[in-house]
């Protein structure tokens, strides 16, 4: 699909702009707003066109389902079919930062293209006031998937956002700072146990405890039902180098708990000199854009711990790190 040419983004400010972003969905448009976790670039989800700009402004294959966001529980499970272990998960931690993978229900209404063709349907309910302000102003599921080029660090402010995507949407609803600063964890609750397709926002061992099992490591398939399953993913220009022992004069640092303090480099960002997961994932995207701003041809990563949120952490840099064409 073509996008229109030369849109006029607006920048809209919450809580003043929300009347406009839900008009401007509603007819057909693309917003940019924000979650708790990062900016998503909002379509109808029921309206294919609209769901098809997604995929043309992102560069996003089409193959690479989206997100539907919906205002709650009961709306969400309108659109797919919830087995009990999906619900307690719902019931637990929504809204916020988790996404079900359910079958989809006979009365749902986002679009196939949404889905990527498939009988399965991503659903959350995000936990930020303007998130869902403008959800129940729709009063329809909004596909949104990260408002960023597809395959490129995931925004968390408006000026990301307005940096890779000015022009080729209607609007950017401006709500501040998001604050959990990585992705949904996506959980599937399909045929046979529940999978973390994605660790995300909310902890692995937080979605174990609630269902009163350990989880299976999802192995890598090939097959993409969620979003964030693609290889190579969130990644900046800069070469991103993982496990780094030591800076260089000609690279970038990505550092935390001050490991890599007083290496060479051309310049370091610490995710969290305290060595602070919940800090260090609020920073991680924003960090990743300073670095690769500096010009540096390669990003030296310090190694995170892999437990809680390191998890998602570990996650989103191993798929920044991996082989891609540029």
């Amino acid at each position: 699909m073509q996008l229109p040419s030369n849109i006029a983004t607006r920048h809209l400010t919450a809580p003043e702009g929300l009347t406009e972003a839900a008009q401007t969905l509603a007819k057909g448009g693309l917003v940019a707003f924000p979650t708790e976790t990062v900016y998503g670039l909002g379509a109808d989800a029921t309206d294919g066109e609209a769901v098809a700009r997604i995929y043309a402004a992102k560069g996003r294959p089409s193959f690479n389902p989206l997100i539907a966001h919906v205002a709650d529980l009961a709306a969400a499970e309108s659109e797919g079919i919830f087995n009990a272990q999906a619900r307690a998960l719902a019931q637990a931690f929504w809204p916020g930062p988790l996404t079900l993978v359910v079958p989809v229900a006979p009365t749902g209404s986002v679009s196939t293209l949404a889905r990527a063709g498939l009988d399965s349907i991503g659903l959350r309910v995000p936990d930020h006031p303007v998130a869902l302000a403008l959800l129940k102003a729709v009063g329809k599921p909004v596909a949104a998937p990260s408002a960023n080029r597809s395959g490129r660090v995931s925004p968390t402010r408006a000026d990301h956002v307005a940096g890779d995507l000015d022009g080729r949407m209607e609007a950017i609803l401006d709500g501040g700072a998001t604050q959990v600063g990585v992705e949904s964890t996506i959980v599937a609750c399909l045929d046979g146990e529940p999978r973390i397709l994605r660790p995300g926002g909310v902890t692995r061992q937080a979605i174990e405890a609630v269902l009163g099992r350990a989880l299976p490591v999802e192995e890598a398939s090939g097959a993409v039902i969620a979003p964030g399953m693609l290889q190579s993913h969130y990644a900046p220009h800069s070469a991103v180098m993982l496990e780094a022992g030591k800076g260089a004069a000609d690279a970038a640092i990505l550092d935390f708990h001050r490991q890599l303090a007083g290496e060479p480099c051309m310049m370091r960002v610490d995710l969290s000199e305290g060595g602070d997961l919940l800090e260090a994932a609020a920073r991680l995207f924003d960090a990743l854009r300073q670095l690769d701003a500096s010009g540096a041809a390669r990003i030296l990563v310090a190694s995170v711990p892999k437990e809680g949120l390191g998890e998602a952490i570990n996650d989103r840099l191993a798929r920044a790190a991996a082989p891609r064409d540029l």
